[in-house]
């Protein structure tokens, strides 16, 4: 009789670790086709047809780096801002701990508001597409143009300028080369 209801209980076992098995298979197939479809969606994978021979564009790949550096500097910075918004939250965080992540917080908004700013100023200088980033040492800026004059890494420099407070020589402008 023991024989048997250990007998069951290792059937059980089996079945119940089965479930997780199929549960956790299924799960990774879903994110793999979720990745996939991302991939899909996100290319025109589905409006172009192989026959149509159509390659990426110097345009396409130019307007692809820019809104992906975007999406990816939008994606690191909602991480960034949640983290702070968890230590600020936190009740188990120290008042030190929630002052700092309060003053990151506020410097994360004015970096971003900035960087919003210095771009739309940069595009109505006659650029067609620009990025900028802000960090504590310098400002980066990738301006959609194959080749810079100094006539023009000047213009980009006066609106760095006169709308922040960093010097010239933390200011970096990179021509984007697709």
């Amino acid at each position: 009789m023991a024989e048997q209801t250990q007998a069951v209980k290792v059937k059980k076992q089996l079945s119940s670790n089965a479930k997780k098995v199929i549960i956790l298979c299924s799960m990774v197939a879903l994110l793999v086709l979720t990745g996939v479809l991302n991939f899909a969606l996100n290319s025109d994978w589905f409006s172009k047809s192989p026959a149509d021979g159509d390659q990426l564009t110097g345009g396409d790949a130019v307007e692809t780096f820019f809104s992906t550096y975007r999406t990816s500097r939008e994606t690191a910075r909602a991480e960034e801002m949640s983290y702070l918004e968890a230590i600020i939250a936190s009740e188990t965080s120290a008042e030190e701990a929630k002052a700092t992540a309060e003053t990151m917080r506020e410097n994360l908004l004015n970096n971003i508001e900035a960087e919003l700013v210095i771009e739309s100023l940069i595009k109505a200088k006659g650029f067609d597409d620009a990025v900028v980033t802000m960090s504590t040492n310098n400002i980066n800026v990738i301006v959609n143009k194959s080749e810079l004059e100094s006539q023009e890494v000047a213009q980009i420099l006066s609106v760095i300028l006169e709308e922040t407070e960093y010097t010239a020589s933390e200011v970096v402008v990179v021509p984007y080369t697709a």
